[in-house]
Protein backbone atom coordinates (compact mmCIF):
# COMPACT_ATOMS: atom_id res chain seq x y z
CA UNK A 1 0.00 0.00 0.00
CA UNK A 2 1.20 3.30 -0.78
CA UNK A 3 -0.62 6.85 0.60
CA UNK A 4 -4.21 6.22 1.98
CA UNK A 5 -6.75 8.72 3.12
CA UNK A 6 -9.04 7.39 5.91
CA UNK A 7 -12.27 9.57 6.38
CA UNK A 8 -10.09 12.95 5.54
CA UNK A 9 -11.87 16.25 5.59
CA UNK A 10 -10.61 19.86 5.58
CA UNK A 11 -12.69 22.68 6.18
CA UNK A 12 -11.09 26.48 6.34
CA UNK A 13 -13.79 28.89 8.34
CA UNK A 14 -17.01 27.82 7.13
CA UNK A 15 -16.20 26.51 4.44
CA UNK A 16 -15.60 22.96 3.56
CA UNK A 17 -12.44 22.42 0.75
CA UNK A 18 -12.64 18.18 1.17
CA UNK A 19 -15.98 16.44 2.20
CA UNK A 20 -15.31 13.15 3.74
CA UNK A 21 -12.83 11.06 1.67
CA UNK A 22 -11.28 7.46 1.41
CA UNK A 23 -8.80 6.63 -0.99
CA UNK A 24 -5.98 4.37 -1.30
CA UNK A 25 -2.70 5.02 -3.88
CA UNK A 26 -0.91 1.84 -5.28
CA UNK A 27 2.88 2.23 -5.60
CA UNK A 28 2.90 0.52 -9.25
CA UNK A 29 1.96 3.00 -11.85
CA UNK A 30 0.50 6.47 -11.93
CA UNK A 31 -2.08 7.97 -9.98
CA UNK A 32 -4.19 10.56 -10.90
CA UNK A 33 -5.97 13.12 -9.89
CA UNK A 34 -8.63 14.76 -12.67
CA UNK A 35 -10.37 17.80 -12.07
CA UNK A 36 -11.08 21.45 -12.72
CA UNK A 37 -9.47 24.05 -11.24
CA UNK A 38 -11.20 23.98 -7.32
CA UNK A 39 -12.01 21.06 -7.36
CA UNK A 40 -9.59 19.45 -4.38
CA UNK A 41 -7.26 18.12 -6.27
CA UNK A 42 -4.39 20.54 -4.70
CA UNK A 43 -5.85 20.76 -1.43
CA UNK A 44 -5.62 16.71 -1.60
CA UNK A 45 -1.86 16.42 -2.49
CA UNK A 46 -0.88 19.48 0.28
CA UNK A 47 -3.14 16.81 3.41
CA UNK A 48 -0.98 13.70 1.68
CA UNK A 49 2.42 15.50 1.60
CA UNK A 50 2.01 16.76 5.17
CA UNK A 51 1.83 20.31 4.11
CA UNK A 52 -2.02 20.64 5.70
CA UNK A 53 -3.48 18.91 8.38
CA UNK A 54 -6.91 17.49 7.59
CA UNK A 55 -9.63 19.04 10.14
CA UNK A 56 -10.48 14.77 10.44
CA UNK A 57 -9.79 11.95 9.17
CA UNK A 58 -5.93 10.33 9.21
CA UNK A 59 -3.23 9.52 6.31
CA UNK A 60 -1.75 6.75 5.93
CA UNK A 61 1.51 6.29 4.21
CA UNK A 62 3.08 2.88 3.77
CA UNK A 63 1.31 1.77 6.92
CA UNK A 64 1.86 3.93 9.08
CA UNK A 65 -0.21 7.03 10.38
CA UNK A 66 1.49 9.74 9.25
CA UNK A 67 -1.30 12.90 9.85
CA UNK A 68 0.20 14.99 12.22
CA UNK A 69 3.90 14.45 11.06
CA UNK A 70 4.87 17.65 9.27
CA UNK A 71 6.02 17.39 5.49
CA UNK A 72 9.84 17.96 6.28
CA UNK A 73 9.88 14.29 8.56
CA UNK A 74 8.47 12.41 5.61
CA UNK A 75 9.97 11.71 2.32
CA UNK A 76 8.16 13.57 -0.24
CA UNK A 77 8.70 15.68 -3.23
CA UNK A 78 6.23 17.71 -4.57
CA UNK A 79 5.84 19.83 -7.81
CA UNK A 80 3.77 22.57 -8.45
CA UNK A 81 2.31 24.19 -11.73
CA UNK A 82 3.69 27.79 -10.44
CA UNK A 83 7.76 26.86 -10.68
CA UNK A 84 9.69 27.64 -7.80
CA UNK A 85 13.64 27.80 -7.48
CA UNK A 86 16.50 29.42 -5.18
CA UNK A 87 17.35 32.67 -7.02
CA UNK A 88 20.78 32.78 -5.19
CA UNK A 89 21.57 29.25 -6.60
CA UNK A 90 22.55 28.50 -10.43
CA UNK A 91 20.42 25.75 -12.12
CA UNK A 92 22.98 22.73 -10.86
CA UNK A 93 22.82 23.91 -7.31
CA UNK A 94 19.07 24.43 -7.60
CA UNK A 95 18.61 20.67 -8.56
CA UNK A 96 21.33 19.64 -6.04
CA UNK A 97 19.65 21.13 -2.94
CA UNK A 98 17.92 18.28 -1.69
CA UNK A 99 20.78 16.06 -1.88
CA UNK A 100 22.96 18.48 0.37
CA UNK A 101 20.73 18.86 2.45
CA UNK A 102 20.52 14.93 2.60
CA UNK A 103 24.06 14.53 3.01
CA UNK A 104 24.39 12.42 -0.34
CA UNK A 105 28.33 12.67 -1.69
CA UNK A 106 29.35 15.07 -4.17
CA UNK A 107 30.49 12.23 -6.82
CA UNK A 108 26.95 10.87 -6.59
CA UNK A 109 25.06 14.65 -6.70
CA UNK A 110 26.87 14.67 -10.24
CA UNK A 111 26.10 12.01 -11.22
CA UNK A 112 22.30 12.48 -10.16
CA UNK A 113 21.64 15.79 -11.26
CA UNK A 114 23.74 14.54 -14.79
CA UNK A 115 21.05 12.14 -15.35
CA UNK A 116 17.94 14.02 -14.91
CA UNK A 117 19.46 17.13 -16.10
CA UNK A 118 20.09 14.92 -19.39
CA UNK A 119 16.56 14.07 -19.24
CA UNK A 120 14.81 17.14 -18.74
CA UNK A 121 17.08 18.75 -21.29
CA UNK A 122 18.98 21.31 -19.02
CA UNK A 123 22.23 19.91 -18.65
CA UNK A 124 23.20 23.02 -21.27
CA UNK A 125 21.79 25.46 -18.08
CA UNK A 126 23.50 24.65 -15.29
CA UNK A 127 25.91 27.23 -15.03
CA UNK A 128 22.55 30.01 -14.97
CA UNK A 129 20.60 31.17 -12.37
CA UNK A 130 16.86 31.07 -12.46
CA UNK A 131 16.27 34.86 -13.77
CA UNK A 132 18.29 34.41 -17.24
CA UNK A 133 15.80 31.41 -17.84
CA UNK A 134 12.95 30.90 -19.47
CA UNK A 135 9.46 30.27 -17.63
CA UNK A 136 9.84 26.65 -19.14
CA UNK A 137 13.09 26.12 -18.17
CA UNK A 138 12.42 27.43 -14.61
CA UNK A 139 9.84 24.98 -14.20
CA UNK A 140 11.63 21.24 -15.61
CA UNK A 141 15.00 23.16 -12.89
CA UNK A 142 11.69 22.32 -10.11
CA UNK A 143 10.36 18.85 -11.68
CA UNK A 144 14.38 18.24 -11.75
CA UNK A 145 14.57 19.54 -7.76
CA UNK A 146 11.79 17.22 -6.95
CA UNK A 147 12.76 14.03 -9.13
CA UNK A 148 16.69 14.04 -8.05
CA UNK A 149 15.57 13.22 -3.90
CA UNK A 150 14.10 9.71 -5.46
CA UNK A 151 11.03 10.48 -2.57
CA UNK A 152 8.76 7.74 -1.54
CA UNK A 153 6.09 10.12 -2.19
CA UNK A 154 6.04 12.11 -5.50
CA UNK A 155 3.03 14.74 -6.06
CA UNK A 156 3.40 16.47 -9.13
CA UNK A 157 0.47 19.11 -9.19
CA UNK A 158 0.06 19.83 -12.80
CA UNK A 159 3.76 20.23 -13.28
CA UNK A 160 3.96 20.91 -17.18
CA UNK A 161 1.20 23.18 -17.76
CA UNK A 162 3.82 25.40 -18.33
CA UNK A 163 5.77 23.26 -20.77
CA UNK A 164 5.96 24.17 -24.26
CA UNK A 165 3.60 21.48 -26.54
CA UNK A 166 6.43 19.50 -27.21
CA UNK A 167 8.27 18.58 -24.43
CA UNK A 168 4.76 17.86 -22.43
CA UNK A 169 4.62 15.55 -25.19
CA UNK A 170 8.22 14.00 -24.33
CA UNK A 171 7.77 14.05 -20.78
CA UNK A 172 4.26 12.18 -20.78
CA UNK A 173 6.14 9.70 -22.48
CA UNK A 174 8.99 9.89 -19.82
CA UNK A 175 7.64 10.16 -16.37
CA UNK A 176 5.98 6.80 -16.03
CA UNK A 177 9.15 5.13 -17.31
CA UNK A 178 11.19 7.45 -14.79
CA UNK A 179 9.33 6.27 -11.74
CA UNK A 180 8.77 2.97 -12.88
CA UNK A 181 11.46 1.02 -10.82
CA UNK A 182 12.01 3.55 -7.89
CA UNK A 183 9.39 2.16 -5.66
CA UNK A 184 7.49 6.11 -5.01
CA UNK A 185 4.04 6.52 -4.81
CA UNK A 186 3.46 8.55 -7.60
CA UNK A 187 0.05 10.84 -7.71
CA UNK A 188 -0.02 13.64 -10.29
CA UNK A 189 -3.25 15.94 -10.91
CA UNK A 190 -4.34 17.48 -14.33
CA UNK A 191 -7.24 19.17 -15.29
CA UNK A 192 -6.87 18.00 -18.61
CA UNK A 193 -8.89 14.44 -19.24
CA UNK A 194 -6.77 13.71 -22.71
CA UNK A 195 -3.07 13.55 -20.51
CA UNK A 196 -4.94 11.62 -18.02
CA UNK A 197 -5.38 8.84 -20.87
CA UNK A 198 -2.28 9.62 -22.12
CA UNK A 199 -0.82 9.16 -18.36
CA UNK A 200 -2.88 6.11 -17.93
CA UNK A 201 -2.72 4.14 -14.21
CA UNK A 202 -5.60 4.47 -11.99
CA UNK A 203 -7.61 8.03 -12.06
CA UNK A 204 -9.37 9.59 -9.00
CA UNK A 205 -12.27 12.39 -10.59
CA UNK A 206 -13.01 15.45 -8.64
CA UNK A 207 -15.94 17.84 -8.43
CA UNK A 208 -16.27 20.45 -5.84
CA UNK A 209 -14.01 18.68 -3.08
CA UNK A 210 -15.44 15.10 -3.70
CA UNK A 211 -14.03 12.13 -5.33
CA UNK A 212 -16.87 10.94 -7.62
CA UNK A 213 -15.03 7.93 -8.68
CA UNK A 214 -11.99 5.81 -8.71
CA UNK A 215 -10.24 3.13 -10.57
CA UNK A 216 -8.81 2.21 -13.82
CA UNK A 217 -8.34 5.28 -16.01
CA UNK A 218 -9.34 3.71 -19.06
CA UNK A 219 -12.42 1.78 -17.42
CA UNK A 220 -13.68 5.43 -15.91
CA UNK A 221 -13.36 7.28 -19.21
CA UNK A 222 -15.46 4.29 -20.86
CA UNK A 223 -17.82 3.98 -18.01
CA UNK A 224 -18.83 6.50 -15.70
CA UNK A 225 -20.60 5.88 -13.09
CA UNK A 226 -22.06 9.19 -12.66
CA UNK A 227 -22.99 11.97 -15.03
CA UNK A 228 -20.55 14.54 -13.10
CA UNK A 229 -17.99 11.91 -13.30
CA UNK A 230 -18.31 12.03 -17.22
CA UNK A 231 -18.21 15.83 -17.10
CA UNK A 232 -15.03 15.86 -15.66
CA UNK A 233 -13.85 13.28 -17.98
CA UNK A 234 -14.70 15.28 -21.30
CA UNK A 235 -12.99 18.15 -22.52
CA UNK A 236 -14.69 19.43 -25.02
CA UNK A 237 -17.53 19.56 -22.59
CA UNK A 238 -20.04 16.23 -22.54
CA UNK A 239 -23.37 17.49 -24.50
CA UNK A 240 -26.36 16.36 -22.25
CA UNK A 241 -29.92 16.85 -22.72
CA UNK A 242 -33.27 15.21 -20.88
CA UNK A 243 -34.51 12.19 -23.43
CA UNK A 244 -37.58 10.51 -23.06
CA UNK A 245 -38.10 6.25 -23.56
CA UNK A 246 -41.60 5.52 -24.72
CA UNK A 247 -42.02 1.93 -25.53
CA UNK A 248 -38.69 0.96 -28.06
CA UNK A 249 -37.77 4.41 -28.53
CA UNK A 250 -35.82 7.23 -26.94
CA UNK A 251 -36.94 10.74 -27.88
CA UNK A 252 -34.84 13.45 -27.88
CA UNK A 253 -37.92 15.72 -29.03
CA UNK A 254 -40.88 14.92 -31.16
CA UNK A 255 -38.82 14.96 -34.73
CA UNK A 256 -35.30 13.55 -33.47
CA UNK A 257 -35.57 9.79 -32.01
CA UNK A 258 -34.09 6.39 -32.24
CA UNK A 259 -34.77 2.93 -31.39
CA UNK A 260 -33.79 1.42 -27.54
CA UNK A 261 -30.46 -0.55 -28.05
CA UNK A 262 -30.97 -4.27 -26.86
CA UNK A 263 -29.15 -3.14 -23.53
CA UNK A 264 -31.78 -1.05 -22.54
CA UNK A 265 -34.99 -3.14 -23.30
CA UNK A 266 -36.18 -3.72 -20.06
CA UNK A 267 -35.51 -0.01 -18.89
CA UNK A 268 -38.85 1.76 -17.82
CA UNK A 269 -40.63 4.06 -20.17
CA UNK A 270 -39.96 7.33 -18.35
CA UNK A 271 -37.02 10.75 -18.46
CA UNK A 272 -33.68 9.98 -18.74
CA UNK A 273 -30.64 12.03 -19.35
CA UNK A 274 -28.43 11.55 -22.63
CA UNK A 275 -24.65 11.97 -22.15
CA UNK A 276 -22.89 12.29 -25.92
CA UNK A 277 -19.31 12.92 -25.91
CA UNK A 278 -18.24 15.59 -28.79
CA UNK A 279 -16.26 13.45 -30.78
CA UNK A 280 -19.26 11.04 -30.88
CA UNK A 281 -21.44 13.85 -32.81
CA UNK A 282 -19.39 14.54 -35.98
CA UNK A 283 -19.83 16.37 -39.79
CA UNK A 284 -20.99 15.15 -42.06
CA UNK A 285 -24.09 12.34 -43.18
CA UNK A 286 -25.46 9.81 -41.04
CA UNK A 287 -24.75 6.21 -41.70
CA UNK A 288 -27.33 3.87 -40.63
CA UNK A 289 -27.12 3.31 -37.60
CA UNK A 290 -27.13 6.91 -36.50
CA UNK A 291 -29.12 9.75 -36.12
CA UNK A 292 -29.24 12.82 -38.25
CA UNK A 293 -28.96 16.44 -36.37
CA UNK A 294 -29.46 19.74 -38.25
CA UNK A 295 -28.13 23.02 -36.23
CA UNK A 296 -26.93 26.57 -36.35
CA UNK A 297 -23.73 27.52 -35.73
CA UNK A 298 -22.99 29.58 -33.01
CA UNK A 299 -19.40 29.25 -32.64
CA UNK A 300 -16.67 27.28 -34.85
CA UNK A 301 -12.71 26.97 -34.13
CA UNK A 302 -10.33 25.22 -35.53
CA UNK A 303 -7.77 23.34 -32.73
CA UNK A 304 -4.66 21.42 -35.01
CA UNK A 305 -6.81 18.52 -37.33
CA UNK A 306 -10.01 18.82 -35.11
CA UNK A 307 -13.14 21.26 -36.30
CA UNK A 308 -15.29 21.98 -33.02
CA UNK A 309 -18.41 23.82 -33.90
CA UNK A 310 -21.24 24.83 -30.96
CA UNK A 311 -24.35 24.53 -32.30
CA UNK A 312 -28.40 24.93 -31.56
CA UNK A 313 -30.40 22.21 -32.42
CA UNK A 314 -34.14 22.03 -31.28
CA UNK A 315 -33.18 24.79 -28.18
CA UNK A 316 -29.79 22.81 -27.16
CA UNK A 317 -26.86 24.19 -27.00
CA UNK A 318 -24.29 21.28 -27.95
CA UNK A 319 -20.63 20.83 -28.97
CA UNK A 320 -19.05 18.79 -32.09
CA UNK A 321 -15.64 17.72 -32.36
CA UNK A 322 -14.61 16.44 -35.79
CA UNK A 323 -11.39 15.14 -37.16
CA UNK A 324 -10.16 17.32 -40.26
CA UNK A 325 -10.80 21.22 -40.87
CA UNK A 326 -14.35 22.06 -41.32
CA UNK A 327 -15.60 25.91 -42.34
CA UNK A 328 -18.36 27.10 -40.89
CA UNK A 329 -19.59 30.28 -40.32
CA UNK A 330 -21.55 31.82 -37.32
CA UNK A 331 -25.33 31.33 -38.41
CA UNK A 332 -24.45 28.76 -40.75
CA UNK A 333 -27.01 25.29 -40.88
CA UNK A 334 -25.34 22.45 -40.86
CA UNK A 335 -25.95 18.26 -40.87
CA UNK A 336 -24.06 16.49 -38.17
CA UNK A 337 -24.03 12.61 -37.34
CA UNK A 338 -24.95 11.54 -33.52
CA UNK A 339 -23.54 8.21 -33.15
CA UNK A 340 -26.21 7.09 -30.60
CA UNK A 341 -24.43 3.33 -29.58
CA UNK A 342 -21.55 5.91 -27.76
CA UNK A 343 -24.26 7.50 -25.83
CA UNK A 344 -24.17 7.31 -22.05
CA UNK A 345 -28.00 7.15 -20.20
CA UNK A 346 -28.27 8.61 -16.94
CA UNK A 347 -31.23 8.73 -14.25
CA UNK A 348 -31.98 12.18 -13.65
CA UNK A 349 -30.47 11.65 -9.98
CA UNK A 350 -27.39 11.63 -11.97
CA UNK A 351 -26.12 7.93 -12.27
CA UNK A 352 -25.75 6.05 -14.51
CA UNK A 353 -28.45 3.17 -16.53
CA UNK A 354 -26.84 0.13 -15.93
CA UNK A 355 -27.24 -1.41 -19.41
Amino acid sequence: MGIELKKVTKQVGAETYIYETDLSFEKDGFNILLGTTLSGKTTLMRLMAGLERPSSGEVWFEGQDVTGIPVQKRSVAMVYQQFINYPNFNVFENIASPLRVSGVSSQEIKQRVGKISDLLKLTPFLDRSPDELSGGQQQRTALARALVKNAALVLLDEPLANLDYKLREELRDELPKLFQDTGATVVYATSEPLEALMLGGRTATLHEGRVTQYGPTSQIYRAPNTLVSAQVFSDPPINTAPVEKKNDTFHLTDLINWSVPVEYANLSDGQYVIGVRPHHLTVGTATEDMVRLNGTVQIAEISGSESIIHFNVEGHTWVSESHGVHQFKVGDSVELSLDVSRCFYFHQSGELVAG
